[in-house]
């Protein structure tokens, strides 16, 4: 299957880091989701209950980005995956997460993962 779903920059303000100061803002993280979900039969109906509706997806992504403190964008990127794959039943995701202004001279820097149900 090639079929997608995907989500660009998903803006969360998230407690992320590994240093005191870290622990007491919120730093922006970057989001980006593909998700692989078989469209053919939201489309085949233009039927909305067999499609995978990417404003939930985003909400509880952004939730659980948000709502807990962590150290690691990896950790992140691993709970984000497990999420959309338990969830909502994706065969696979790959997660990208984008910490901008963590080095100096670079624009982002971040982890991607792909993982699945098998």
């Amino acid at each position: 299957m090639t079929d997608t779903v995907f989500i660009k920059d998903l803006d969360c303000q998230a407690v992320i880091g590994i240093f005191d100061w870290e622990k007491q803002i919120r730093q922006q993280l970057l989001l980006d989701l593909t998700i692989g979900w078989d469209n053919r039969q939201a489309a085949a109906g233009d039927d909305f209950q067999y499609a995978l509706c990417y404003d939930t997806v985003a909400k509880a992504v952004t939730a659980l980005v948000q709502d807990q403190p962590h150290e690691l964008i990896e950790t992140v990127a691993e709970k984000v995956a497990q999420l959309i794959l338990g969830q909502f039943q994706a065969p696979w995701v790959r997660v990208r997460v984008n910490k901008p202004g963590a080095v100096a001279n670079a624009a982002t820097v971040g982890v991607e993962i792909e993982r699945s149900l098998s």
